[in-house]
């Protein structure tokens, strides 16, 4: 968990995701469209991706992607789709300095 910890206090946006996965793809495409530029961590391309997988899975998601805004655990895919139609994602990622709107 202390890799990942680190891995998320480096930008204020971060995306764990794998290759193969079309919900990540839409996720980060999202996010571009807010004029964010994400850091994208893809499990099945990076050394010791399966053990950061297991990690996220510790935190209760066993699935990418896996979001984190300013640090704090925003959530997989359902979660921030919920955050966006209720229209708190883009405050919350002004706050965290991901966007300038």
């Amino acid at each position: 968990m202390e890799r990942v910890k680190r891995m998320v206090s480096e930008r204020p946006l971060v995306i764990f995701t794998k290759s193969s996965c079309p919900m990540s793809h839409t996720i980060i495409s999202l996010f571009r469209n807010f004029g964010a530029d994400p850091a994208i961590h893809e499990l099945d391309q990076i050394p010791r991706g399966r053990e950061i997988e297991q990690a996220l899975s510790r935190c209760g998601y066993n699935m990418v992607p896996v979001v984190f805004i300013g640090g704090e655990l925003a959530g997989g895919a359902n979660e921030i789709t919920s955050l966006h139609v209720e229209g708190s994602l883009v405050p919350w990622l002004k706050r965290a300095r991901v966007i300038h709107l």
